[in-house]
């Protein structure tokens, strides 16, 4: 377990180190995926199909992954699904370099690697109440995600543009080469993650009534149905989900509005991108400070109005300047917004049904997330570049009122 006397610990920070070298593969990916897609095809629908693609083995392998993290241990699945990233980002790379990538390999191979995405972050998620103690869960989380902004957003995307435009192979196989460092990482993590995670006790962190946790054996309905019985979570997931469809909608053609609308090359996407990172560090490294003052529901109603809602200023204000704006602040807002859920699901959920339960959450969070991304691309090509922006808008409204009103506190024990 964690060296409690020392903040969060030597083997927390072996696994964050190996997280972070994951997320800054995958940061390059960010960039060079969508500078792919463009180079390959100029139609919208198109290009956000590839974006989907990474999203839609929630639907097709979440619930597995959920059953797969309660019955094995996170550091096995982990290396194992990373090690098969490592494989299809090698093909990929040479199909690239051999010119012989068309537009449908490219969306294939987004597909499997969101399905090696579903297996890790399901298992990382169970193994960080291991590696930390309860009262320093919104710490490590908090640095988790901002290693995750710091990979995804600062250094990637314009490590990737440069990369890509130095060659289009290069991203993906400098991609590989960090999630094979960080599989060496992740099998020198204590053997207690080699293990499933033991039952704890949730009493009196919000645990919903209606019968005792659900064994492993009991398969991957379980976790939606504790979910469908503990309000708060089942709220949260709901409401998380249409935000996260608001946000893939327009992100998923921002590389064509920044070609087109703000004038932007390969490389300046990538600047753009990863000048959000700034907002999005700050947030996450200052969100367990901000969830210990004004707690989990009032951050995340806030967060959630700003992640959907600041896409809507491009519409009225289509310049670069904006567009920095823009990426800065749902940066910042969601950087919270991933904080205090992940945190808020942590506490709530027992032990050995944590990874069915993050898996039923996430199956409908990226589900939508990747029906986010089409619609994205149908509203840019038949509407024109500013519908998906104006779509997320609208979202922000509507899914930052269900929550505020349906998240009030019945009791005084509510942990939201």
């Amino acid at each position: 377990m964690a060296d409690r006397s020392s903040a969060l610990g030597r083997p927390f920070w072996t696994f964050w180190t190996a997280a972070a070298l994951a997320n800054l593969g995958d940061g390059i990916r960010v960039a060079a995926f969508p500078l792919l897609a463009a180079a390959l095809s100029d139609d919208p629908v198109a290009v956000a199909a590839v974006a989907a693609a990474q999203f839609l083995p929630w639907l097709v392998t979440g619930l597995f992954a959920g059953v797969l993290a309660d019955r094995r241990g996170a550091r096995e699945i982990i290396a194992a699904a990373d090690v098969a990233r490592v494989l299809v980002l090698s093909t990929l790379a040479l199909a690239v370099a051999t010119a012989r990538a068309p537009i449908g390999l490219v969306v294939v191979a987004a597909f499997l690697l969101g399905v090696g995405e579903t297996l890790r972050d399901t298992a990382a998620q169970t193994a960080v109440p291991r590696l930390v103690d309860d009262a320093r869960l919104e710490k490590a989380n908090g640095r988790l995600v901002a290693g995750e902004i710091v990979g995804n957003e600062f250094v990637g995307p314009p490590v990737g543009a440069l990369l890509f435009v130095a060659g289009a192979a290069l991203p993906f196989a400098v991609n590989g080469a960090s999630l094979a460092l960080a599989v060496m990482l992740v099998l020198s993590l204590p053997l207690t993650l080699a293990r499933p995670a033991p039952e704890r006790s949730k009493a009196g962190a919000g645990e919903p009534s209606g019968g005792a946790v659900a064994p492993a054996r009991d398969g991957a309905l379980a976790g939606l149905r504790w979910l469908a019985r503990q309000s708060v979570l089942r709220t949260l997931v709901l409401v998380g989900a249409a935000v996260a469809a608001a946000d893939s909608a327009w992100f998923a053609i921002f590389v064509l509005y920044a070609r087109d609308s703000l004038g932007l090359g390969a490389l300046g996407f990538g600047l753009l991108l990863a000048t959000g990172a700034g907002g999005g560090l700050a947030g996450s490294l200052l969100a367990d400070r901000l969830i210990a003052r004004f707690r989990h529901r009032h951050v995340l109603t806030w967060s959630m109005a700003v992640t959907a809602g600041a896409p809507a200023l491009l519409v009225v204000a289509p310049h670069r300047v904006a567009a920095v704006a823009v990426v800065v602040s749902t940066s910042a807002a969601f950087a919270v917004l991933n904080v205090a859920a992940l945190s808020l699901r942590q506490r709530l959920v027992p032990g050995d049904l944590l990874g069915r339960v993050v898996a039923a959450s996430r199956v409908l969070t990226y589900g939508c997330t990747a029906l986010g991304a089409l619609a994205g691309g149908a509203l840019a090509a038949g509407l024109g570049l500013d519908a998906p922006f104006l779509l997320s808008g609208a979202v922000a409204v509507a899914a930052t009122v269900a929550w505020s009103v349906a998240s009030r506190p019945s009791a005084p024990a509510d942990p939201a």
